[in-house]
């Protein structure tokens, strides 16, 4: 009688991890200062803030130089130039053909997406540490030409500012998400909103529509010291079309996009 023996237990190897967040975000990064495109943009908003605060040395008049007169005029200029590399951070992977390979390495591409936003936040933040950089080497700057020079600054000013920063940043982002082309998504963010501001001159009727949906209108108190609750629920309403709904579509697009 011949004896039947058992077949021998298979071993099963655990399947890999995936990277983690952290280090996707740092990847990310990584990729932000890779480009030629990317390098210059980032070069650019550090050497535009302190253009800006030199200017500020010469127009100011000496009573008038404060740490707060250097550092908020500085956030417009970089804030024009982070949504640019919001949409460069996102439409890269697609303008350079690393999409197939990015999403071949990570699977699950809303992983990828949200390392990408990540590591525009951390851009936008790192601006602002950047403003405050330059607003306090303009004020040594002051009181070493004689001018007056003083550390005034209000503290309110600086999460507004955070907020300011991180919210054109990712309105570049769902730009780029939702269009996946760079030129295209750099001229549509930037020819939008002069569009809507020039029909809302020109038609009465859009006047008080764009006083909730034009971002140049309701973004413009967060550099002022206190905002009113009607000045936050109109930036709440206009952030939620211009920011909200490009990244809401654009995320459901890139998930749905064929990769070639």
């Amino acid at each position: 009688m011949t004896a039947v023996t058992a077949p021998a237990p298979t071993l099963r190897r655990p399947a890999a991890a995936g990277p983690s967040l952290t280090r996707l975000t740092a990847v990310e990064l990584r990729k932000l200062a890779d480009t030629r495109a990317g390098r210059w943009l980032l070069i650019t908003i550090g050497l535009v803030a302190a253009a800006i605060v030199t200017v500020q040395i010469f127009v100011l008049k000496d009573a008038e130089q404060t740490f707060t007169a250097f550092f908020t005029p500085s956030l417009f200029p970089v804030g024009l130039l982070l949504p640019v590399l919001g949409i460069l951070s996102i439409t890269g992977e697609w303008s350079q053909r690393t999409a197939l390979t990015t999403f071949a390495l990570v699977p699950r591409r809303e992983r990828v997406v949200t390392a990408k936003l990540a590591a525009v936040v951390l851009a936008a933040l790192a601006s602002v540490l950047v403003s405050l950089a330059v607003a306090a080497a303009g004020t040594l700057a002051a009181r070493a030409t004689g001018g007056a020079g003083t550390w005034t600054f209000d503290w309110h000013l600086l999460p507004y500012a955070a907020v300011f920063q991180v919210a054109n940043v990712l309105m570049g982002a769902g730009f780029g998400l939702l269009l996946l082309n760079t030129p295209l998504a750099i001229v549509t963010y930037l020819l939008l909103p002069t569009v809507w501001s020039v029909l809302a001159a020109m038609i009465r009727a859009l006047r008080e529509p764009a006083r909730w949906l034009d971002t140049s209108v309701t973004m413009e108190p967060l550099l002022t010291p206190d905002m009113t609750a009607g000045q936050w629920g109109r930036l709440g309403v206009s952030l939620a079309v211009w920011l909200l709904v490009p990244l809401v579509a654009g995320l459901v697009r890139t998930l749905r996009r064929e990769v070639s």
